[in-house]
């Protein structure tokens, strides 16, 4: 009995406009595929389009006009470096705050600052600017705190720091509290205009911001702008900020600037992941593999290695922490398996009730601080659910400290919010967020998010989603395609990699692959009676649903392959799902193809349907609902559509009963003795 449980997903497909991509494709000179994709960004007219695919034509504001305290900031960094005040820049553990720490470390030390740094201990102090640092600061003779990618909620340490005599500019990007820290000047994203092309940026760029202002106002920005922009695109693409606005157009720039980098650290990195030197980086090679490396420090490590790493000019100390990073990265990955192990086990034997609770809380003791965000996210990959995942802080186990991941529906921040009289701390933004609680409060914390989950989201929303932007066939998946939609790059948050989706593919080939067999790699065709091309693909960490049926319907982003200067596309597997185009219901073995009947004094409807390579039996009630189960299958989905719907056990006796009734219905005993699914069944 073959394994036929497929991945727990809804498919948004974009409704196409042919007509509308018609002419975009016209006025563009792209293919239709790609005009379609433009159409799905929201972009409409010629203008809009040549802006996008050129975004250095893009008309900018100034900056000091979108940020209010951008002047008033730029005046405390002159008066602090021409009279060598002591400037401290208080960075974070994460990518986005050790960039934006190097980049201003770089910036403030070209410019002539008397600066050094320092950042948070994850495993100590949690994150952000703290009332210890503030202390330590001002017993160094600190005259200036400038805070990187972190600041906004760090009201009473900014409080203490104006007690102290101290000078804060806040430099942030997360959601803005109710209560805004008493700092002299606040830079953040969050506090300009929604529509302002400043809007998306992560701390790495609000710090790029502040850098490069700087440096025009004091006449030195040349010999710098390039360090600085390489950096900037290191932290927004590992960060993943939205690449549109000003992200869009600097990460491109950037983009071309990381594969000939001059930067010792960034040659070193890129060695030491293998991805060699190349005139045009894409983000996925420095959001799969460079921001990882860097990321792995922060979690599990010290950050000082990065900091050394992307500010040193030596080549020597730029290898040495690459390969500490490498190495850590390593230590990382090896945790993640584990700890993730480990949580799937804790929620499978645990009584929770995913769609009655809305969100998954897990805390268990022994967890590494550093790397339960990314077992979050994994985890909301797996159960589509809003995921907070804590451990305990020490043997004690008097207090947790977790991470939280969430889906497109479902507001972090706010829920971190409305859940804040239980929490000693918490910060983060729609996506994400950090929080830290009393073990006692643990469980009337679960209600409160639980309270608040069932507030936002309905039970269709508890699937992860599919995204899709147009439908495609393999004769229209070539190198040539692959080049045009290398226009869209940048792509990243808020400008995703395309997604295409073609029904009806066949299984021609599978089987699991890697360490564990983690990942499902397949060869697929398009075609009924020949196959008409066949692509490579792989589908990462869906190794567990191998085997796949030999009919799907499968949901891809394109990617290329190099191999002994050949270049072939592949595909990347994001959706698969059972085929939902079939033929005209027809009789198998009998004159009737449907019937309608009673089963326990309600009517139903059923019939046979013939599909590309099998068939299937479906039963609707009076309620819309369709009961789909095919041959040799002890499995099958209810629901009102094939997207939403749910599997269900047809051994259980309520539908065996139903399916029984159906098949007597239909007067097909010989199409249920050859099918042979309820020998099965009838064990049971």
């Amino acid at each position: 009995m073959q394994n036929r449980t497929l991945p727990n997903q809804r498919w948004h497909i974009a409704p196409a406009n042919p007509d509308a991509a018609a002419q975009i494709a016209q006025d563009a000179q792209v293919s239709p595929l790609l005009a379609q994709i433009l159409l799905n960004r929201g972009l409409a007219t010629p203008a809009e389009v040549q802006t996008f695919l050129d975004p250095e034509l893009q008309v900018l504001p100034s900056p000091l006009e979108e940020f209010p305290d951008l002047p008033i900031s730029l005046e405390l960094l002159e008066d602090a470096i021409g009279a060598q005040t002591k400037i401290a820049i208080c960075g974070d553990y994460d990518a986005d705050g050790m960039t934006s720490t190097a980049l201003l470390l770089r910036a403030l030390r070209f410019l002539g600052a008397n600066v050094d740094y320092a950042i948070p201990s994850r495993m100590t102090d949690g994150y952000g600017l703290n009332q210890r640092l503030v202390e330590e600061f001002h017993k160094e003779g600190v005259g200036l705190i400038l805070t990187v990618d972190n600041g906004i909620a760090a009201v009473e340490a900014i409080a203490r720091a104006r007690e102290l005599g101290l000078v804060v500019i806040v430099t942030d990007h997360h959601d803005v509290p109710t209560v805004v820290p008493p700092a002299h000047a606040i830079l953040n994203p969050k506090l300009i205009p929604e529509t302002s092309p400043y809007r998306g940026l992560a701390g790495v760029g609000v710090a790029y911001v502040l850098a490069i202002a700087l440096a025009q106002q004091l006449g030195k920005s040349t010999g710098l702008a390039s360090s600085l922009l390489e950096l900037f695109t290191l932290g927004t693409i590992a960060d993943l900020a939205p690449l549109t606005g000003v992200n869009r157009r600097w990460v491109k720039r950037g983009l071309k600037l990381l594969g000939r980098s001059r930067l010792p650290g960034v040659q070193a990195l890129i060695q030491v992941a293998g991805q060699g030197s190349t005139k045009n980086m894409k983000p996925e090679a420095v959001g799969f593999s460079l921001g990882p490396r860097i990321n792995a420090i922060g979690r599990i490590s010290d950050p000082q290695i990065v900091i050394d790493l992307l500010t040193t000019d030596d080549m020597g100390v730029a290898l040495e922490r690459a390969m500490q990073c490498e190495q850590v990265n390593q230590q990382r990955q090896t945790l993640c398996q584990q700890i993730e192990k480990e949580a799937v086990a804790l929620y499978e034997q645990s009584q929770i009730d995913l769609h009655r609770d809305r969100v998954l809380t897990l805390v268990k003791s022994g967890w590494h601080h550093g790397v339960i965000g990314i077992v979050a996210s994994r985890l909301v990959e797996r159960y589509g659910v809003p995921v907070f995942i804590g451990t305990y802080e020490d043997s004690t186990e008097e207090k947790i400290r977790g991470s939280a991941r969430s889906i497109p529906e479902f507001n972090v921040f706010e829920a971190l919010q409305f859940s804040k009289d239980l929490l000693e701390k918490s910060g983060g933004h729609r996506a994400a967020g950090g929080f830290t609680l009393q073990a006692a409060n643990l469980e009337a914390w679960r209600s409160c998010l639980s309270t608040f989950a069932c507030q936002s989201l309905q039970p269709e929303h508890l699937k992860p989603v599919v995204t899709i932007d147009a439908e495609a066939h393999f004769d229209q998946i070539d190198l040539s395609l692959y080049e045009q939609l290398d226009q869209l790059h940048p792509c990243g948050m808020e400008n995703p990699e395309p997604v295409f989706w073609t029904p009806n593919v066949r299984v021609v080939e599978q089987k699991a692959i890697g360490k564990d067999q983690l990942h499902l790699k397949l060869t697929l065709a398009e075609g009924v009676e020949k196959i008409n091309r066949s692509l490579k693909a792989i589908a990462w960490r869906w190794g567990r649903y191998c085997p796949v049926p030999d009919r799907i319907d499968i949901a891809y982003r394109l990617r290329l392959n190099e191999w002994q200067d050949q270049q072939t596309v592949e595909l990347e597997l994001v959706g698969i799902r059972l085929p939902t185009q079939s033929l005209p219901p027809k009789s198998v073995g009998s004159d009737r193809p449907s019937a309608d009947f009673y089963h326990k004094q309600r009517k139903y409807s059923c019939g046979l349907y013939e599909m590309l390579s099998y068939q299937e039996l479906r039963i609707k009630n009076s309620d819309g609902k369709v009961l789909v189960l095919q041959p040799e299958h002890t499995k099958g989905l209810l629901g009102k559509n094939r997207d939403e719907a749910e599997e269900f056990d047809a051994s259980q006796p309520h539908f065996y009963s139903l399916i029984q009734a159906a098949l007597k219905a239909l007067d097909m005993p010989n199409w249920y003795k050859a099918a042979n699914w309820f020998n099965h069944l009838d064990q049971h």
